[in-house]
């Protein structure tokens, strides 16, 4: 029997693809558990999905190479959320925004803001509310 695995995907829906049951066939028919962190789906327009699917290796490759039939994107990178280094000041306002603690203050004289990418949700509350543009969502 094959091993259970998480992959984190991004799917980019073209705005004739967004009215389709997408999601539905990833959970019936390929039986992946799916979990959306976030999601812009709407008729008549681009939309996109940030998702984890559990299965097997197996079942996930036949799930993308599903998804792919509908000219939906697909994104491999896990990265939906950036930081610019060089534009954070490590002011820390983004910090008391974050929910999952993927961005800390460090407890030594620099008090320099750190991001863990592992621990973000991609909830986008960083790029709602920094100053400089340090925190940006990659679609």
């Amino acid at each position: 029997m094959s091993e259970t695995i998480t992959r984190k995907l991004m799917l980019y829906f073209p705005k004739c693809e967004c009215e389709k049951p997408i999601i539905y066939h990833l959970v019936k028919d390929y039986d992946l558990i799916v979990n959306i962190f976030r999601a812009k789906v709407t008729p008549e327009e681009e939309g996109y999905l940030v998702l984890d699917v559990t299965g097997t290796e197996e079942q996930i490759q036949a799930s993308i190479d599903f998804v792919k039939t509908f000219n939906v994107t697909v994104n491999f990178s896990g990265k939906g959320v950036t930081r610019d280094n060089d534009r954070c000041t490590h002011c820390g306002y983004c910090v008391p925004y974050c929910p999952t603690d993927a961005l800390i203050i460090t407890n030594g004289a620099t008090r320099e803001v750190i991001y863990n990418e592992d621990e973000c949700i991609e909830c986008l509350a960083c790029v709602r509310v920094c100053p400089f543009g340090a925190c940006t969502a990659a679609f």
